[in-house]
């Protein structure tokens, strides 16, 4: 029987193929189907290929500035981690690889800023061009997913790709308000980010659980409320200097006036209860309005990007209504409830930020009656919710549908599209309105460890849907293509391939937990917010649910021959293949189970791995029963049903796929009429 790994390895160089008989099956084609992400929106195909040649040089002309150069150098970074090859650094009059930018950029990135470009590659040469130095790191980014090895070494294929993106607001938030996240993990997803044509960082900085950024003038915030973790001024400006050579805005986020229990352990006198209980801001006060004016001034002037990002979302009004000194202040102003107190509160931090010349940003809540139509909208409520502040006259952007913490699958985020059903009844100038949208990196049940196995590769395909044309939809071609862009994202930094060995060796302290890794190569952790159901928020993260990831692509493959069987279309590769994973999967539970017991972190999963081979053993008697055509007795065939069905409820935290994959086979199966 073939190992983990190979049958792993074999299955890689299967999907590398696939992507790439695609690609070779439309080199006629006018529209090539290529092997990156996000895909172009206009391309044609050339003759011949480029081959990457020791010699290869990239040359900067036209417009040049720093960030180009450095842009320059980081390509060929990459370029010598694919290939292995030492291109030379320096600049040659001989370049075969010229990028002539055509302008410069504004001093801070702009929304709506022109990230076009031109790409040209022929056999002998390479010629990008753009209006503005953004549109060269796009163009850059494209060059090095396009490159692959083939029997005459490294190539790109000869192909001329004219492309921008269809929205303007392209984002990942990364929440360290829950928990901190240190610079360097901030970094890699920027370069993860720069990749797959994302440009804008949504920075949030604080929660209940903690404060984590330097306030000089309130510097209580950090002495008090981070724990010990906070970023310094100086280090946020090193991150803004580095998302911006990578075309990446940062805008920063400060929740409120709820998500602050932090803020009190600095300022009780904020509260509007006792600062240990209380849930938010004290909106009555006038030395609320002043506090935040001396911070948000400290902030603006520290994060340079013309939006300014406030939360205000999931606030309680009971909190104030029940509060005997609130409640009297709502009746002498007439407010008529804590949602009005809310609004009024809203309307006096926005004036706040215009008066530090930002744009306020804040979530669905912050959309009432008498908000300003300058202020965004970020909706997690849904494509609704965001038509009607687009018809209402506000900009917005969509982060409902893209909560890669809630571990669902990269088809379930890739079919959400900010241009969803209810805008498309919008008008233009109203569908103009939607900007794009953000997927959101939250971390109640994640930490810095294994966060980059949360985003990536998942959010490869959440930037296509922003990036390319609405019509780029076939689910079977983002799943190829995400392989290949995964396997790239490597090479810049995303630790997204290693975090599950490297969490499995540290729960079973062995360096080559094999057995471990079986398992863990078909689990996965509960959807949506079944997971804190099950675990609570804020735990440690090493346990099983937190290093397997979101969507097991071995298990996503088998239910993928598993509809080939059932529909009669498999090939004889495909009975080989399932049989050997449900072979594998049958026989691992025997040696995993003396092994689970020596560590406090496997203990728990002697039942996972149980059920495991007993559905992998039911999926064996079911494959058997369809390949000869025979029945199964009803007696056994109901029982196997049954079990079947509970493995596909959560077992200790985790997720058993292959479950709904066997039960699949099952029901295809014939009943014999006779029971025994």
């Amino acid at each position: 029987m073939l190992s983990h790994q190979s049958l792993k390895s074999r299955h890689s160089r299967f999907l590398l193929a696939t992507v790439f008989s695609l690609f070779v099956g439309s080199l006629h084609a006018q529209e090539a189907v290529l092997p990156i992400m996000p895909l172009p929106a206009h391309v044609t195909r050339g003759q011949g290929e480029f081959v990457i040649q020791t010699s290869f040089t990239i040359a900067i002309t036209g417009h040049n500035e720093p960030r180009l150069e450095r842009a320059r150098q980081r390509f060929l970074d990459i370029l010598t981690r694919e290939t292995g090859i030492p291109f030379s650094r320096e600049v040659s009059s001989q370049a075969v690889f010229i990028a002539k930018a055509e302008g410069p950029s504004v001093e801070v990135q702009k929304l709506g800023e022109d990230e076009s470009y031109r790409l040209v590659i022929t056999s002998a040469d390479v010629q990008l061009t753009a209006l503005s130095p953004l549109g060269i790191l796009h163009g850059l980014q494209t060059f090095l997913q396009l490159v692959g090895v083939t029997p005459r070494g490294f190539s790109v294929p000869a192909v001329a790709i004219e492309d921008s993106p269809r929205f303007p607001w392209r984002g990942l938030l990364i929440d360290s308000g829950h928990r901190f996240v240190p610079v360097a993990a901030v970094k890699r997803n920027l370069d993860g980010m720069e990749a797959v044509k994302l440009n804008v960082l949504h920075w949030r900085f604080a929660d209940d659980q903690g404060f984590h950024i330097e306030s000089k003038k309130l510097p209580l915030l950090q002495q008090k409320a981070s724990g010990g973790l906070y970023y310094t001024q100086e280090e946020v400006r090193e991150v803004i200097a580095y998302a911006r050579d990578r075309g990446i805005r940062v805008m920063p986020e400060f929740d409120m006036p709820c998500h602050t229990r932090s803020w009190f352990l600095a300022y009780p006198e904020l509260a509007s209860r006792g600062a240990a209980d209380s849930a938010g801001f004290d909106p009555s006060k006038e030395s609320t309005y002043k506090l935040l004016a001396t911070f948000i001034g400290e902030m603006a002037a520290l994060f340079p990007d013309a939006y300014f990002h406030t939360g205000g979302d999931e606030c309680d009004p009971k909190e104030w209504e029940s509060n005997p000194r609130i409640a009297q202040y709502m009746r002498e102003h007439k407010f008529a409830n804590g949602a009005a107190l809310q609004a009024m509160f809203t309307g006096r931090v926005e004036k706040i930020v215009a008066a530090n010349k930002k744009i306020m940003v804040g979530w669905d809540e912050v959309l009432q009656p008498n908000t300003p139509k300058d202020v965004v909208i970020q909706s997690w409520r849904g494509q609704a919710s965001l038509a009607d502040a687009a018809r209402e006259g506000y900009r917005g952007v969509l982060s409902w549908g893209y909560y890669i913490d809630l571990n669902q699958s990269a088809a379930e985020h890739y079919q959400v599209d900010p241009m969803g059903d209810a805008a498309a009844k919008l008008t233009p100038e109203q569908q103009a309105r939607i900007l794009g949208g953000e997927a959101t990196m939250w971390t109640d049940i994640v930490s810095h460890e294994n966060m980059d196995n949360r985003i990536w590769p998942r959010t490869a395909a959440i930037a296509e849907r922003f990036w390319s044309p609405q019509e780029v939809r076939d689910l079977d071609s983002m799943y190829a293509r995400l392989s290949v862009v995964s396997q790239k994202l490597s090479y810049y930094g995303p630790r997204h391939k290693v975090v599950t060995e490297e969490f499995l060796e540290r729960m079973s302290g062995d360096p080559d937990p094999m057995a471990l890794r079986v398992l863990a190569s078909v689990l996965q952790p509960p959807r949506l917010y079944q997971r804190q159901e099950l675990r609570s928020d804020f735990t440690a993260i090493n346990r099983m649910d937190d290093a397997v990831e979101p969507e097991s692509e071995t298990a996503r493959q088998f239910d993928e021959i598993c509809k080939r069987i059932v529909a009669g279309k498999a090939l004889p590769a495909d009975w080989q293949q399932a049989r050997a994973w449900l072979t594998m999967w049958r026989d691992n539970d025997a040696k995993l189970q003396p092994e689970l017991a020596r560590s406090a972190l496997t203990q728990d999963l002697a039942p996972v791995s149980k059920k495991l081979a007993q559905v992998a053993e039911i999926g064996l008697g079911a494959l058997n029963a369809l390949e000869h055509g025979e029945p199964i007795a009803a007696t056994r065939r109901q029982e196997s049903i049954a079990l079947v069905q509970s493995a596909e409820k959560p077992v200790s935290v985790l997720l058993i796929m292959p479950a709904a994959s066997v039960q699949r086979l099952l029901e295809a199966t014939k009943e014999a009429s006779v029971q025994n």
